[in-house]
């Protein structure tokens, strides 16, 4: 219900960007007489593969209301927006946080948080999830959200996103290096990478992006359990929280935009399984049961 996707799928295009056009442009940087310079490598997938993390993550919050279309309350408009945001409020003054900006959009139900910091930070709930849940519910879904926040997920997650696309952008090049030398093994030539290293090392950054995101994902659904304790927390007691997620798991969860959906509210059965970024809600609520 919220935003770990929108982070991974943003940095996977800025990554996949970055590395094609670092690979037209500034190949050679990486090469030493006909063999590879490590170190220099090294630094610039540091460089790279944070940088990109850093950068999706700045734009975060920008891209989810985007594309949510989510509207921020400035002023309340009626009774339910005022709710909305003194029950946010609510939550971020027991978590220590400053005041969130809180958003409505029009969709099935769900509902995320994003932003860079705790600090500047967004909270955001659709429509679909207001009309169809209790108040209480929708309070525990919102106090999920607050917790997210609370516990630095995003960051976290971005410095985790940082980690693999280094160890991605590294590990490809290298590849494009074996290949490249292969193919061209008895050439005249004794410097620079040629085509082989160019295709190797685009095709290798869209693979192994795709499945660092397992690992990143992984470390996601890990999230979920513990912003569904943080809310737990925030509402005194786990019932609230079980009871909304029994009701996610009954209705239609609807689809967020491509570069914003999770995969929360339903499970995704088989191997399909290793990209949700949220865990079967039976095994939520059985972490909450079992906390209790």
């Amino acid at each position: 219900m919220k935003r770990i996707v929108l982070l991974v799928a943003t940095n996977l295009a800025i990554m996949l960007v970055l590395g094609i056009v670092s690979t037209l442009t500034g190949a050679h940087r990486f090469f030493a007489g006909s063999g590879l310079d490590l170190g220099t490598l090294l630094l610039f997938a540091l460089i790279m593969g944070f940088g990109g993390a850093f950068i999706s993550l700045l734009m975060s919050k920008t891209i989810a209301k985007w594309s949510t279309g989510a509207h921020v309350i400035d002023t309340p408009g009626n009774s339910t927006e005022f709710w909305l945001i003194e029950t946010v409020r609510r939550f971020a003054d027991k978590a220590g946080l400053p005041m969130p900006e809180v958003a409505i959009y029009e969709g099935e139900p769900n509902a995320f948080a994003t932003g860079a910091s705790r600090g500047s930070s967004l909270v955001a709930v659709s429509t679909g999830l207001l009309q169809s849940m209790t108040r209480e519910e929708a309070e525990a879904v919102i106090a999920h959200e607050v917790a997210h926040i609370a516990n630095g997920d995003m960051v976290t997650l971005t410095l985790i996103q940082g980690v693999v696309n280094t160890f991605v952008i590294f590990i490809a090049r290298v590849v494009g290096w074996l290949v490249d030398s292969f193919l061209r093994r008895g050439s005249s030539e004794d410097s620079g990478p040629g085509i082989g290293y160019t295709i190797t090392v685009i095709v290798c950054d869209i693979v192994f992006g795709i499945l660092a995101s397992i690992i990143v994902m992984y470390f996601s659904r890990q999230r979920e359990f513990r912003a569904d304790a943080g809310a737990a927390q925030l509402m005194g007691t786990p019932r609230p929280m079980m009871a909304a997620l029994r009701r996610l798991g009954g209705i239609d969860s609807g689809d967020l935009p491509k570069n914003i959906a999770t995969a929360g509210i339903t499970d995704r059965p088989g191997w399909m399984a290793l990209f949700s970024s949220h865990p079967p809600i039976a095994e939520r609520i059985a972490a909450l049961e079992n906390a209790r």
